[in-house]
């Protein structure tokens, strides 16, 4: 069994981009492995779509345990060429969650994907933020620059949009520091629209491993309240990841042979009772969910394998039975149509 590339010669050209992206990026995480960790690549999983039929992935997990606390780089690929009952044609994507050991050294997300869809539109969708666990000035400085010279002039825009996305209501902060969201972006010039994804990822992507780089280089020390601060961070992105976010939701909803790695986004550890405190701050259902998420981690706070799986199911379960939840979640100016995209026109 092997994974079918979708039929589509632009889905083609987008799966190529985002592995490449891939690549560039896991080749750097290595190589700081080599140079300040344990000498340990990351590690190859893929996974398959209906035994490849309808595409699958490949992600590459963390093994540097010095380094960090939980990574993953995922790449993507669905397509229901033959189901031309769905109102998708494919989707491709890269994306990624870097969560170091260090607090020092901010938390990465970034996201790149082509949506085709069955009337012949397509768009992109393209985010990146910044998450880190104590605040550094120069840090969102330089993250702040590379996503404007990734950008140019749509900068303004993918970061008015990001302060919306990543805003946490309940809690009345951001997720991070630095946002970028950009939905539905297209152009009448594909291989435009494809360059631009493809600077954008590389300018990201090497940012962030200059954070890194200049971090061991001038804050490589850490103590136990910063490393306290980085659990109650940790607590708060896995509040965000699978209350709010939109994409692990869709993701979870479309279906379940890639839990493992829709949930590779999640911290290793978090703080079970500083997440219960946070139920009576949502509103009803979510407090529900909430409430749930803490029963299926483990009471040290550990969030192993077995325990994404859980966590998966409680949220795709959620959803299922509270339908009207999924208005509440994170959005921008403009709402994605992911789930309703994987159903009949």
């Amino acid at each position: 069994m092997e994974l079918i590339l979708a039929a589509s010669e632009d889905a083609k050209r987008a799966y190529y981009l985002v592995r490449n992206l891939q690549k560039r990026f896991v080749e750097k995480l290595n190589v700081l492995s080599q140079n300040i960790g344990e000498k340990k690549d990351f590690q190859e999983v893929t996974w398959l779509r209906d035994k490849g039929l309808h595409g699958g992935g490949s992600r590459f997990e963390f093994s540097d345990e010095k380094l960090f606390n939980t990574g993953s780089v995922n790449v993507s690929q669905v397509h229901y060429d033959d189901m031309p009952e769905k109102k998708l044609t494919s989707a491709t994507a890269i994306s990624t969650i870097i969560h170091p050991r260090n607090p020092n050294v901010p938390s990465f997300h970034m996201h790149i994907s082509l949506t085709e869809l069955r009337d012949g539109t397509a768009y992109w969708r393209l985010m990146a933020d910044l998450n880190p666990s104590i605040y550094n000035e120069h840090d969102k400085n330089v993250f702040d620059v590379a996503l404007s010279n990734a950008s140019e002039e749509l900068y303004e825009e993918g970061a008015k949009q990001g302060d919306l996305y990543f805003n946490i209501p309940a809690l009345e902060r951001h997720r991070g520091v630095s946002h970028f969201y950009l939905e539905n972006y297209q152009t009448d010039d594909k291989k435009a629209d494809e360059e631009f994804a493809r600077k954008f990822g590389e300018g990201v992507i090497d940012s962030y491993i200059d954070i890194i780089t200049d971090t061991y280089e001038k804050r490589a020390s850490c103590s136990s309240k910063e490393i306290r601060s980085q659990l109650e961070y940790h607590t708060l992105y896995l509040f965000q990841v699978l209350t709010l976010d939109r994409g692990t939701t869709a993701g979870l909803l479309v279906h379940n042979q890639n839990d493992l790695g829709i949930m590779g986004s999640l911290p290793s550890y978090v703080d079970r009772e500083l997440l219960r405190s946070w139920a009576i701050r949502v509103k009803s259902p979510q407090d529900i969910l909430v409430n749930e998420l803490v029963e299926a981690i483990n009471i040290d706070g550990e969030i192993d394998a077995p325990t994404k799986i859980k966590l998966a199911q409680v949220v795709r379960a959620h959803y299922k039975n509270h339908p009207e939840a999924l208005k509440m979640q994170a959005k921008g100016e403009t709402i994605p149509s992911t789930v309703d995209n994987h159903s009949k026109p």
